[in-house]
């Protein structure tokens, strides 16, 4: 008997005690904070369990001193980073969204690069297995997921290739994305050309919780440069578009970007910052080399990267910037539509000033819990003027916000919680006609194969439907 009232008693008081530390939590916003007292108080045992475990995104302390060691060194080297407001390249209009980007690359934007858009998954991978065979000093690579299959082996065999011809190849993975990859024979074979290889934030129960990293946290990042010239970046993993370990949802219909020029070496950035935090290899003296190459184009861009030890929102924050310079359209595709408050609000306000604004998003997602969160908020996004439609020709994978045919994002991070707070994601902001009005047309074959949102509709389903979704939407920082 007393034996039962002492256990009761100690789960009272840590059930106080965690529900404490969510209210105390300053880093925590109001949605997170509302979702988790949600879930405390409606599954207190579940809840303290989950919340101990995925509550915060909390890192091993061993992790955030490497982080911060190396962090120190990018801020006092940023004057020998390309980048810069003050070429007048940049209309005052998009001057904004640029220095939300500078508040995390430390170095703005640089000004002389030249973009090309991949025609495909498989175009994208070609090229860079071509640019691979032309290198000459270093390659560096970071995927969340690279499968096995074609051009998966494609990447592999182009890298051994360079290894042996005495390029400096590096790669990073992550630990649960790539986990099919890092068991195969590839891998080892990789490791066997001398290729250096990291896996990223690989679990760990450790002795201490200072130890160990919440669990659930992933290197979300799409990363490739090469000599110091030349990145890729948008939202394709290394794997084909059939993405055979989820065939029923595919073909994965993702985008990729090359550059050429120095906003390669802030990606660099980004990249050796990772490599030197869980490698341990320090990459300045890269970083700190003048730009080498010839500026071929005219786009001016800036790379940068955030993560669950960047500024709160900041992720947000850059979509945020990009919707409040709009002036005549602004159209945005991804496959995870979970927005913070606001992140909402600044859609709808967009639609409100009369601003076209339009989401894609794909009408089958491999995720049920986040299409029904995306489905709940229809109603409301539709009643403030935003056109939604609906992909159909498979899983829409791509990453993109175009601002006025001018202003392009691409790059790893969703709309969804996941990306604004806790993924490892990498992202190009870039500025030109030419190279977002490709983007843009891209765009409209995604509108072309998809089916236009009707608010009736949305307001015809079924209430028990949208009792749940809308159930869905509180706990939507959990997930």
């Amino acid at each position: 008997m007393w034996h039962h009232l002492i256990v009761l008693a100690l789960v009272l008081v840590v059930h106080v005690a965690v529900l404490c530390r969510v209210l105390l939590n300053d880093d925590m916003n109001s949605e997170a904070r509302a979702a988790w007292f949600f879930v405390l108080i409606g599954f207190p045992i579940i809840g303290i369990a989950v919340y101990l475990f995925l509550g915060e995104p909390w890192m091993a302390r061993r992790f955030r001193q490497r982080a911060s060691a190396v962090w120190e060194r990018p801020v006092s080297n940023a004057s020998t980073m390309p980048g810069g407001l003050s070429s007048g390249v940049i209309p005052d209009r998009y001057r904004p969204v640029f220095e939300t980007c500078a508040s995390l690359n430390g170095c703005g934007a640089a000004i002389g690069n030249l973009a090309s858009l991949a025609a495909d998954s498989n175009a994208a991978i070609r090229d860079m297995a071509r640019d691979f065979d032309l290198a000459r000093e270093t390659i560096h690579v970071s995927f969340y997921i690279w499968l096995t299959d074609n051009n998966g082996r494609l990447v592999v065999e182009a890298l051994q290739r360079a290894a042996a011809r005495g390029v400096t190849c590096r790669v990073v993975v992550d630990a649960f994305g790539s986990r099919d990859l890092i068991r195969s024979a590839h891998w080892a074979a990789m490791e066997q050309s001398g290729i250096k290889l990291c896996t990223s934030l690989v679990s760990s129960l450790g002795v201490s919780l200072a130890s160990i990293s919440r669990p659930d946290l992933r290197n979300h990042r799409k990363i490739v440069v090469v000599d110091n010239s030349i990145t890729y970046c948008g939202s394709q993993n290394c794997a084909d578009p059939e993405f055979r370990i989820k065939p029923r949802f595919a073909p994965w219909v993702d985008i990729m970007l090359r550059f050429e020029g120095p906003v390669a070496r802030q990606n660099q950035l980004v990249f050796a910052n990772d490599w030197a935090i869980e490698y341990g290899e320090d990459l300045s003296n890269l970083l700190s080399e003048p730009f080498r190459g010839e500026l071929k184009g005219s786009c001016a861009a800036a790379a940068f990267g955030t993560g669950p030890m960047s500024p709160k929102g900041s992720m947000s924050d850059v979509f945020v910037s990009l919707l409040q310079s709009a002036q005549q359209e602004v159209v945005i595709s991804t496959p995870y539509f979970v927005p913070d408050s606001q992140l909402l609000a600044s859609l709808m306000a967009s639609a409100r000033r009369k601003v076209a604004t339009i989401l894609v998003l794909p009408a089958r997602n491999d995720s049920h819990v986040v299409s029904a969160i995306s489905r709940a908020y229809y109603a409301q996004l539709l009643a403030a003027g935003v056109r939604i439609y609906e992909y159909h020709g498979g899983l829409l994978h791509a990453k993109t916000v175009v601002v006025d045919g001018q202003l392009t994002l691409v790059g790893s991070a969703n709309m969804d919680f996941r990306s604004l707070y806790l993924n490892f994601e990498n992202n190009i902001l870039f500025y030109s006609d030419r190279d977002s009005s490709n983007v843009r047309a891209r765009q409209d074959t995604y509108i072309s194969s998809s089916t236009p949102v009707d608010e009736r509709d949305v307001r015809k389903r079924p209430r028990l439907r949208r009792i749940y979704d809308n159930l869905l939407t509180i706990v939507g920082p959990v997930f």
